[in-house]
């Protein structure tokens, strides 16, 4: 077994002068960023929950890490099969359910990538890489979310 270690630094810039005063009082607005990257991830809650719509929030980024970790993995698996990827676009969703409490969870992430490929004669390998992938997946074996592919793959 190995392990990877991972950092990134999570900052609030939301503070309007008052802090966290009144629940009205301040933005939720924060930046995203690790040492070494450049530039930075602007970030806020979801409109829903006081944030700025313009910002990515934790939720789209936790579909985002999904899609992107299936799509690695996939490409990885084509390009070990002999399967050339022209194209990857994957137009994931994800669905959270929220308890009345104000709580919750993701209830389902469907990954909807848009593959070609250049054989057409690997169709049938290259859908059979998505099992593998989402069973590969770190941030999928690290979730209990349901997840779905409704992807199609087609010959360029």
């Amino acid at each position: 077994m190995k392990d990877h270690h991972y950092q990134i630094k999570t900052e609030w810039t939301g503070n309007r002068g008052s802090g966290t005063l009144d629940y009205r009082a301040y933005a939720r607005d924060h930046t995203i960023s690790a040492a070494g990257k450049s530039g930075t991830i602007s970030g806020s809650s979801d409109p829903i929950f006081r944030g700025d719509s313009k910002r990515y929030n934790p939720e789209e980024l936790f579909v985002s890490s999904l899609s992107a970790c299936h799509m690695l993995w996939y490409l990885h698996l084509a390009s070990v099969n002999g399967i050339t990827v022209l194209e990857y676009v994957d137009q994931a969703e994800g669905t959270m359910t929220e308890d009345a409490d104000g709580g919750g969870r993701f209830a389902s992430v469907t990954l909807k990538p848009h593959i070609v490929i250049a054989q057409a004669d690997k169709l049938d390998r290259a859908r059979e890489l998505h099992q593998e992938a989402g069973t590969k997946c770190f941030i999928a074996n690290s979730v209990n979310v349901k997840l779905r592919y409704e992807g199609e793959i087609v010959v360029g």
